[in-house]
């Protein structure tokens, strides 16, 4: 295998505590995270993996036959997990661009995770994501995380900070933030040596620990932004197809 090659990784934990045992819940009946790992698959654009502290999660995607590994329950983020799992299954470093495709992330499309991917091949970026407008009634709304970003093109900017209030002030269009990140294998490493941060426990939004430590975060803009998985309401319209 060549180096430079992409991988995907889902990390997936019980732990949740606004959504307990969130991979676990059925959609449609079968489990939130066969849908997540489903839709990496169907992408078709790397191999893909889940990383879990969960033996039921893992076992769930190993009997349809995709892969899983199982990590320490104590990772801060599930930027830390996928670390743990990439070191452990590419010990001699032949993927080098990693995607973490959250684990209630849903309706991202081939393009979009493409798109996400083409971020890194800028030299000075660490990390992209993408991000998508969204309505006035979602702004405050602290699941809809909103990112302030300067824009350099029609489809793409650079992250100047993640919020879960209401940003920013005055007129113009707001952007939210939507659950997918691409890594250079040395910024994910990097990152993962790096403590919580401040504003990362404040805001609880792991992405904050990379811009506090300095590293540049850019975003590409997509049409749709699928559905982050985060309350009941959300599983309950899922099945009852009043999202798609």
């Amino acid at each position: 295998m060549a180096r430079n090659a992409p991988i995907i990784i889902i990390p997936a934990r019980l732990g949740s505590k606004r959504l307990p045992s969130k991979p676990l819940l059925k959609i449609n009946g079968e489990a939130l995270i066969l849908h997540v790992w489903r839709q990496a698959q169907e992408a078709d654009i790397a191999p893909v993996y889940v990383a879990t502290d969960s033996e039921t999660v893992a076992n769930i995607i190993l009997n349809k036959g995709g892969k899983a590994l199982i990590t320490r329950k104590d990772h801060a983020s599930g930027s830390d997990r996928i670390f743990d799992a990439l070191t452990s299954l590419d010990p001699q470093g032949q993927f080098d661009k990693i995607i973490n495709l959250q684990g209630d992330q849903l309706g991202l499309s081939r393009h979009a995770l493409t798109k996400v991917l083409a971020l890194l091949d800028n030299p000075v970026v660490d990390i992209g994501t993408l991000a998508a407008t969204f309505t006035p009634s979602q702004a405050n709304d602290p699941n809809v995380v909103k990112v302030i970003a300067t824009l350099e093109s029609s489809d793409r900017g650079r992250a100047m900070y993640f919020t879960r209030g209401p940003a920013p002030w005055g007129k113009g269009p707001m952007l939210r933030h939507i659950g997918v990140y691409a890594f250079k294998r040395h910024s994910l490493s990097r990152f993962s040596t790096l403590a919580p941060s401040l504003l990362e426990r404040r805001e609880k939004l792991e992405q904050l620990r990379a811009l506090e430590a300095g590293m540049r975060i850019d975003l590409a803009l997509v049409d749709h932004s699928g559905l982050s998985v985060d309350t009941h309401k959300d599983i309950e319209s899922l099945n009852l197809g009043l999202v798609d």
